[in-house]
């Protein structure tokens, strides 16, 4: 094992039927020396401290670990099912992408954080299982997955019985979701743009498009049908998001057209008008530097429904708002 990602000698005795990994501890070293964990491709040496764009090197970093409630409804859980108690949220610090408007700013550019082992990733797992989560809800996860996969076999070797959701920005390799076959249940996907051109402007990133589209298949390779619990809770599955940007709504007409010909009501659509324009983006993008109008909104929902989409989430009310955004402060992440 190497040094600085192996599993404290306390749960190697506290698991002590651990049996095979995805990702065994020894390997995760491999991924990292030559960092090509996203499309980016960086081929950094995150093992000794360097980073790509991601902005984080092997060691992992999580800014909070919470139960979260304002996922969709068969995700946190809702009131009127009785089953509202929250997700197991686990933000990590960094990532793969840089949307100029990213409501957790300060977690993705990696300026909050707190460094944690393999092993302790796992007890946070198996905390937020103790605390009545639904599942466990891995925000932003895409520059660790192998050491996510490693953390995951060492919590279902302990114990952990809920369902794993990947939360991710939609820009992910599929090779590395290999890594994750058999160990997550749900995929919580965005899919942003179908535009090359708003996808350099808006997150770095022109070939968006088509890496969010492979990446999509591989996730329905791998959870081709959506189950659910008596109560309404996601069991299995893929939702893939998409946040309205004010003055886009064709690119979210075409996200939506491209999802539902290619997957059917296979794939659950979840879209969002919780855009929120902070004031660092309202001076260098005036074009996104309001709210989605009702009336914008509406116009995505009417096109949905004209397709004859069935399964489907969409936000009512006051969505969009700083007030919605948790506080990244390291709750959770070092026990409780």
């Amino acid at each position: 094992m190497q040094e600085g990602l192996a599993v404290s000698a306390g749960l190697i005795r506290a698991f002590p039927k651990i049996s095979r990994y995805n990702v065994p501890m020894w390997k995760i070293s491999d991924y990292m020396k030559k960092c090509m964990s996203c499309p980016r491709k960086c081929a950094v040496d995150r093992e000794n401290g360097k980073t790509g764009v991601c902005g984080v090197p092997a060691d992992i970093y999580v800014a909070r670990a919470a139960l979260h409630y304002w996922e969709e409804p068969c995700i946190s859980g809702s009131e009127e099912a009785g089953n509202r108690n929250g997700s197991g949220t686990v933000f990590f610090s960094g990532c793969v992408l840089k949307c100029v408007y990213c409501q957790n700013y300060e977690v993705a550019h990696a300026a909050v954080g707190r460094m944690i082992t393999v092993g302790r990733l796992a007890e946070i797992f198996l905390e937020l299982q103790d605390q009545g989560a639904n599942n466990i809800n891995l925000v932003t996860p895409t520059q660790y997955i192998p050491q996510i996969a490693a953390a995951a076999e060492i919590a279902r070797s302990g114990g952990l019985s809920i369902p794993f959701v990947c939360n991710c920005g939609g820009y992910e390799d599929p090779e590395m979701l290999k890594l994750l076959d058999g160990i997550v249940d749900i995929y919580l996907t965005d899919f942003k743009y179908m535009d090359a051109d708003s996808a350099a402007k808006y997150s770095l990133a022109a070939d968006y498009p088509e890496r969010a589209k492979d990446a999509l298949a591989e996730m329905v390779r791998q959870q081709p049908e959506a189950f659910f619990s008596e109560d309404g809770l996601m069991k299995k599955g893929v939702i893939v998001r998409h946040l309205v940007l004010p003055g886009m709504v064709r690119n979210a007409k075409k996200v939506i057209r491209y999802v539902y010909d290619k997957y059917g009501d296979s794939v659950w659509l979840s879209l969002m008008n919780q855009y929120t324009p902070f004031e660092r983006v309202k001076d260098k993008y005036p074009e996104i530097g309001r709210k989605v109008t009702r009336r914008e909104y509406n116009e995505v929902l009417d096109y949905a429904i004209e397709l004859g989409v069935e399964n489907a989430f969409m936000q009512e009310g006051a969505t969009a708002g700083e007030s919605f955004i948790p506080v990244f402060d390291g709750e959770g992440v070092n026990g409780i």
